[in-house]
């Protein structure tokens, strides 16, 4: 396995569109190996593949319960808003307020080739849309909150 170079924001791949994944073949197992690794080694919760330069639709997730590995994703259920502190490895020392959803259902194929419905609320619900953020080219500083949307969601809780 190898630490990949993460692509910073000035870095225009971060804005482009990742390609799906027609074959689960030993290139995309070793950028999956290769994510894990760059992820942990940065200490984040997430990395998607475009964030190492390859426009692939792959990400990896562990938010401290295990390694998720997520070809091709898609979330296919939302519920609830959250309006928590997000940050970025392709972002170093920048955070700010993001609006998500509380919970999330994400569909993916796994490593084997086989689908896989995962379910996530909190920060995983967060990690979930933002890796997938990235495999559209979005970046979180996209979806950051307005002083005004944070204390409405305030009032809320």
């Amino acid at each position: 396995m190898a630490i990949r170079n993460i692509r910073t924001e000035e870095d225009e791949i971060l804005r482009k569109k990742s390609r799906e994944v027609t074959e689960i073949n030993d290139r995309i197992l070793t950028l999956l190996d290769d994510m894990k690794d760059t992820m942990y080694a940065a200490d984040g919760v997430g990395l998607a593949a475009v964030q190492v330069g390859v426009l692939r639709r792959v990400v990896v997730i562990d938010v401290g319960d295990g390694l998720i590995e997520l070809i091709n994703p898609e979330i296919i259920e939302e519920e609830g808003t959250q309006c928590e502190i997000e940050g970025c490895l392709s972002l170093p020392g920048k955070q700010a307020h993001t609006i998500r959803p509380a919970e999330v259902k994400v569909k993916a194929l796994n490593r084997e080739g086989n689908w896989c419905v995962y379910k996530g609320n909190g920060l995983k619900a967060r990690a979930f849309c933002h890796e997938i953020d990235h495999l559209d080219g979005k970046l979180y500083i996209d979806r950051t909150a307005t002083q005004e949307q944070i204390d409405e969601l305030k009032k809320e809780d």
